[in-house]
């Protein structure tokens, strides 16, 4: 028997119109009431208190079919969110809208020598410049989002990829931009939600795994975004497939990770890591691939492969989208991955009935996850502060 659905709140209600438009990019209100559930006459009534509030805009497009609807709903270009990211190169900041125009980006270089105090420095100097930028032409912020590599369940122990003190830049974020909310995530979350809100003919809308190959390998499970545990990072990169293998930042050694990680790619490559990230996307036409090192490139491959199978064989799931260096090679050296997960798929992907998407690397583009993150984070609280009064 299928239960009956709970009421939801005046800011659930907000939040589920708040967020297809995010992931869906604008709608017409009649399949918009359809997808979060509400007669048209509700719809209008919170539409109309989402557009008073610049959360929202309406603007006229001829009709899909005739005698069908002109007013296409999307999001608002007057609330201004900030991003902050933190790369293996430099900290980003940058004040943007919902829909991922960026207004004002500025990167500060990390030092050559990190710590905790030498990061949190660059913290500071970068924030001073996001504040003189809001304060100088009057923005309000309605949102922060903050993307730090690594961030965990150990975090508070001391980052494993920047050192980074979380708690003392949060008091810094609180002193600096006084009741404004504030959100931290991993860079994996934080990519996943770039690619699920601005990836044009994103492959998955139901739940799936992301995968992030970049200067970390991660994953997180993807789900309704509404709902709290939509997003779940998963520490697949760390999966340890060879004891006498190469050393992993995590302390270990044959992680999946220390195999497939950029730095781990730079070297198989004969290349500096920062060459690498200044050829971008370049490298697959730039530097060519030996015969011995395209092979030992797919035996890697095929052990992220494994990672992504085992992960699956461990929670089960009928979508995978994979974003990183791997979304840039040749179908012939991709297969790889795909092996590599039907090695561990009990009869294959097939039988699992799992789909395999490769989506573009989204490394180099920053602070726009950041600034994902932060759309996301205010669409999920239906545009009202934490502190705001629930109306039922």
């Amino acid at each position: 028997m299928e239960m009956p659905e709970q009421p939801r709140s005046r800011r659930q209600t907000r939040a589920a119109i708040l967020t297809h438009l995010l992931q869906s990019g604008g709608s017409f209100r009649p399949p918009l009431a359809r997808a979060v559930r509400l007669s048209e006459a509700s719809l209008s009534r919170i539409v109309f208190d989402l557009k008073t509030e610049g959360l929202i805009a309406e603007v006229r497009r001829p009709a899909p079919y005739v005698g069908g609807p002109t007013g296409l709903v999307s999001l608002g270009s007057s609330v201004a969110l900030a991003a902050v990211e933190l790369t293996g190169q430099w900290l980003s900041v940058g004040v943007g809208g919902l829909s991922g125009e960026l207004h004002y980006t500025e990167r500060v270089p990390l030092p050559v020598k990190l710590n905790l105090g030498s990061v949190s420095h660059v913290f500071r100097e970068a924030l001073a410049l996001l504040r003189d930028w809001t304060r100088q032409r009057r923005v309000r912020l309605a949102q922060i989002g903050v993307s730090v590599p690594g961030l965990g369940r150990l975090s508070e122990f001391g980052n494993p990829i920047i050192p980074c003190d979380v708690g003392h830049i949060s008091d810094m974020l609180g002193e600096m931009f006084a009741g404004v909310p504030v959100a931290f995530t991993n860079s994996v979350v934080a990519h996943a939600t770039f690619h699920r809100c601005r990836t044009e003919n994103y492959p998955f809308s139901g739940a799936h795994l992301f995968v992030f190959v970049g200067q970390g390998v991660a994953g997180t499970w993807m789900d309704d975004p509404v709902e709290d545990d939509a997003l779940q990072p998963v520490e697949l990169g760390h999966m340890v497939f060879a004891a006498d293998g190469p050393r992993c930042r995590c302390g270990h050694h044959g992680c999946v990770e220390a195999y497939t990680s950029l730095p781990a790619l730079a070297e198989l490559l004969g290349v500096t890591e920062a060459d690498l990230l200044r050829l971008g996307n370049e490298w697959v036409t730039t530097i060519p691939l030996l015969p011995r090192v395209r092979q030992e490139l797919r035996e890697r491959l095929f052990r992220l492969g494994l990672a992504i199978g085992n992960t699956l064989n461990v929670k089960p799931c009928r979508g995978v989208a994979i974003s990183g260096w791997p979304s840039l090679l040749s179908e012939d050296d991709r297969k790889a991955v795909v092996d590599g997960i039907d090695a561990c798929l009990l009869g294959g992907r097939t039988l699992a009935q799992v789909s395999l998407a490769f989506v573009p690397p989204s490394t180099g583009n920053d602070p726009q996850a950041a600034l994902a993150f932060a759309a996301f984070c205010l669409a999920r609280c239906g545009g009202m502060h934490a502190a705001s009064t629930e109306a039922a």
